[in-house]
């Protein structure tokens, strides 16, 4: 159900001192590094630490949930939109990512950032 989620620090530099030790004890490590975001994992980021967003009342989330295909990626997006969510991206591949990651984000009712992804999208 959960492919990967984050988490938005107060201080980057901090969080990332901080779970390069800890994760490190678990098994895993950085496998991407954006700067202002860092993913962790073992082979793949499943957990990803951001910092917060300028002058934001809260900090949000982030939870991606897996989706078989990208039928099932483009649905969950229209009933996010039906259901008065905020679009963050409309679906489609993210190369940038990896090749083949076919994604859509939104802005669930308390402010989180909620995705629906899946890996293995034609190019």
């Amino acid at each position: 159900m959960i492919d990967h989620f984050g988490i938005n620090c107060a201080d980057l530099d901090a969080a990332k001192r901080f779970y390069d030790g800890v994760l490190a004890v678990l098994g895993s490590r950085r496998v991407m590094d954006f700067e202002v975001a860092v993913g962790y994992g073992s082979e793949q980021p499943v957990f990803w630490i951001s910092g917060a967003a300028e002058g934001a009342s809260n900090r949000e989330a982030h939870i991606a949930f897996s989706a078989p295909d990208t039928a099932t990626v483009d649905a969950f997006h229209a009933a996010a939109l039906e259901l008065g969510a905020e679009s963050l991206h409309a679906p489609r591949l993210w190369p940038e990512y990896h090749p083949g990651y076919y994604g859509a984000f939104v802005r669930d009712p308390d402010g989180n950032n909620v995705e629906a992804v899946f890996h293995g999208a034609a190019q």
